[in-house]
């Protein structure tokens, strides 16, 4: 009798909307700064895409969807014509490996600087950033953002709508809305950077206004089978603090449970805790998780034992982030069992070129 090992679920093909993805790794969207100034990819950007090509899925480092959503230099944008053509040139490049990706759109918020972007930042409120941010000229202390008005804030979630609709002509899949690690979206959420007393403020009905409005416009704009929304409960990253975390996130996935959205992306999802259960059971899609693995470098086993407890708690899909970045090819790395490359720290962000970035080898080139 023919001995069939066991196939771990983490690389069992699994159904993501129109998508049929050969495994359930995630390739994690990570800002790299190798851009064009203009917002532009370059080129180099198709070549460290593609070499990741076996993941189930890529989602594309975040790119904003007007001038005044720019965080960083040398991000990513998909407002513009020239930015399209850059993006599909990466896009062409992974479906020419096999691979398939959506495009994570982020807007900053007040985590921008005018000497990056030429503009002064918005935010629901007029409280910057308690820390220096990187700007173009290094880095320098955050400046006090605008306070958006209702207008803008319209004007703001029709600019989602239509960076939607260039992703789709970029050549994605979707796109994922990224309402994490103290961005805009984030901004609305939580009670220290939301200070409105309007409509988009004070409660909790008020301060999930704001998603549920973008999550709207993009799923009409290009149908919710092709979007996917990205949340992190509790993050205090850029200086966030909800205030109401057991609150706040059940309430914005019931009113966005109804909508048909591709998928519900958890960042440092921790798998017994109450609020990660409480968010499974009730969200009726797909549920990407991000574990919450130890420091900062890739741990010995690539985060396999966490990925399957998440599994074992109810995510369909596992998001990785350095794993990937330091592993070109980590699913054959993690099914087979081969070690894996460490990080190199140094080259993640701002420093540009090959180096730490499309130069990790594959187990073949090792």
């Amino acid at each position: 009798m023919t001995h069939t090992p066991r196939i771990p679920r983490l690389f069992e093909p699994a159904r993501l909307g129109p998508l049929e993805l050969p495994n359930r790794l995630v390739m994690a969207p990570m800002t790299r700064n190798r851009a064009a100034a203009d917002g532009v990819p370059e080129p180099i950007m198709a070549t460290y895409y593609a070499q990741r090509a076996t993941a189930g899925l890529i989602v594309a480092e975040a790119a904003t969807p007007n001038a005044v959503g720019q965080t960083y230099p040398d991000i990513a944008a998909i407002h513009s014509a020239a930015q399209v053509a850059g993006w599909r040139r990466v896009t062409d490049a992974v479906h020419a490996a096999g691979g398939r990706m959506f495009l994570q759109l982020q807007h900053g918020g007040r985590v921008g600087h005018p000497d990056t972007s030429g503009l002064t930042p918005v935010a629901p409120s007029p409280v910057p950033l308690p820390e220096a941010i990187f700007t173009s000229g290094g880095h320098q202390q955050a400046v006090v953002p605008r306070e958006m008005t209702v207008e803008e804030i319209r004007s703001t979630v029709a600019d989602f709508a239509t960076a939607a609709r260039n992703a789709l002509d970029a050549g994605f899949a979707g796109v994922e809305v990224h309402a994490a690690n103290g961005y805009l979206l984030h901004q609305f959420l939580a009670r220290n950077t939301n200070r409105r007393t309007d409509g988009y403020g004070g409660s909790v009905a008020g301060r999930i206004r704001f998603v549920a409005e973008v999550v709207h416009a993009v799923a009409d704009a290009i149908g919710p089978e092709r979007v996917g929304l990205r949340i992190s409960p509790g993050s205090t990253v850029n200086g966030i603090e909800e205030g109401d975390t057991e609150t706040l996130y059940p309430a914005l996935i019931k009113e966005l449970a109804d909508t048909g959205l591709s998928y519900l992306h958890i960042v440092r999802a921790e798998p017994g805790h109450p609020l990660f259960r409480e968010l499974r059971t009730a969200w009726p899609a797909t549920l990407i998780a991000n574990p919450s693995l130890p420091g900062d470098g890739v741990p010995a086993d690539g985060g396999m034992r966490q990925a399957e407890r998440l599994l074992t708690a109810g995510a369909d899909l596992i998001a990785l982030g350095r794993t990937f970045l330091a592993n070109p090819d980590l699913v054959t790395r993690l099914r087979t069992g081969a070690p894996l490359n460490p990080i190199r720290d140094a080259y993640l962000m701002y420093v540009g070129g090959e180096t730490g970035y499309t130069d990790y080898p594959t187990l073949t080139a090792a």
